[in-house]
């Protein structure tokens, strides 16, 4: 799967799991999700759950403390670094 692709299902599953309007104008790729409050804790949690079962990799405590992952764009480097292992 290529970057592009793995950064569209990602940015189409948060938009529908959290219920963010197509023409949220305050919504991309590049925004810090939590800042923002497009997530919080608990959607934090399920982001997670939804990330280690579609795409077949763990996320440990210590990917959490060395990748930044605040924003649709470093999650999906971050996927794209696990599964290439």
């Amino acid at each position: 799967m290529s970057n592009e692709e793995l950064l569209s299902q990602l940015e189409q599953h948060i938009r529908e799991r959290y219920e963010i309007e197509e023409d949220d104008d305050d919504f991309g790729v590049d925004v810090h999700l939590f800042d923002y409050g497009f997530i919080d804790s608990i959607g934090a949690t399920a982001l997670i759950a939804h990330i280690e079962k579609t795409y077949g990799i763990q996320v440990t405590n210590q990917d959490l403390m060395l990748y930044s992952m605040n924003t649709v764009r470093e999650i999906a480097e971050f996927i794209s670094k696990k599964t290439a292992r």
